[in-house]
């Protein structure tokens, strides 16, 4: 009873934060936290409830913004249907992903996944559409369903934070069902899954698709955000930072990754200017202090410290 008190406070105390966010922090800043927050949920659902490590997940993130921005800019579209559009891309990409490496394990796994994210980093720099070291620039903002003009940023911050409660309600709902569940028990033992009659593969390859599915709504949410698509968001570096989000933050909690993406989103934007290159040394030793001192990282010490207390 306690511990899910203090789920629902700390939730609440999220929710409060959020919605007051755009009065106190730049709203574009606060509209990429939640965008990579979102990421890191995804890539969470992954590796945190499912045992999976991608290091590929920077293609589901940069396609969807590849072909949202492309239907905004050559389409002319408008917001949700590019969203929607980037997102379906993302999912298709994942399922073809996932089929070709869900029947391999831990780093086999991971390396197949790095592999095949270089293939689209590529296809993204030489193909014609995609504007090569360029990028896709200038893509609008719309108006939402016709009726809310997005380019005003206090109504853009509300349906960005609308769109990444969506996706942090899909992944709340799915780990606390009975398919979660599953997941859970694939990542403990993957043999004694198999050996109780769970399909196990199917069961990966669901959870890689949703996982792809939903960092792929973030994407596209995030290249509206900023109007333009570039190669960072298909880069493996994106994919690595996405890791680094959810190891600080807490991997298998649900609130870890969106303490990690905030952590790591705002240090990089605050230190980008004052230390330059430097800033990955920073997030190098951000992530070797995590590892040595805090290995469940800040969410995880939060609630092993609050759990034994009488």
């Amino acid at each position: 009873m306690l511990k899910l008190d203090l789920d629902r406070a700390a939730y609440l105390v999220f929710l409060v934060a959020a919605a007051a966010a755009p009065f106190f922090v730049y709203p574009v800043l606060a509209m990429k936290i939640l965008c990579f927050a979102l990421f890191a949920c995804a890539f969470n659902l992954l590796l945190g409830f499912t045992g999976l490590l991608s290091f590929g997940h920077a293609a589901f993130l940069g396609s969807a913004a590849y072909a949202t921005g492309y239907a905004m800019t050559r389409w002319a579209v408008t917001p949700e249907i590019g969203i929607a559009f980037g997102t379906l891309i993302a999912t298709a990409l994942g399922a073809v992903f996932g089929g070709l490496a869900i029947r391999r394990q831990g780093i086999y796994f991971a390396m197949i996944t790095l592999a095949l994210a270089q293939m689209v980093y590529f296809f993204c720099l030489q193909a014609p559409i995609t504007g090569g070291e360029d990028g896709l620039q200038g893509v609008p903002r719309g108006a939402l369903f016709g009726l809310i003009d997005l380019g005003n940023d206090t109504a853009m911050y509300y349906f960005v934070l609308a769109v990444f409660l969506g996706g942090f309600w899909i992944v709340h709902r799915t780990v606390h069902s009975p398919f979660g569940q599953v997941l859970k028990a694939i990542r403990e033992n993957e043999p004694r899954a198999l050996s109780l009659g769970y399909t196990v593969d199917r069961y990966k390859l669901l959870a890689f698709v949703l996982s792809a599915a939903l960092s792929g709504l973030a994407g596209a949410t995030e290249t509206l955000v900023m109007g333009f698509a570039t190669l960072t968001d298909v880069h493996w570096s994106t994919s690595g930072e996405v890791v680094l989000m959810t190891l600080v933050g807490g991997v298998g909690t649900m609130l870890g990754p969106v303490v990690g993406a905030i952590v790591i989103t705002a240090l990089q934007s605050e230190l980008a200017d004052k230390v330059g290159p430097w800033v990955t040394v920073i997030m190098g030793a951000i992530f070797i202090a995590n590892v040595l001192a805090f290995r469940r990282g800040i969410i995880g010490e939060l609630a092993a410290r609050l759990g034994s207390r009488p």
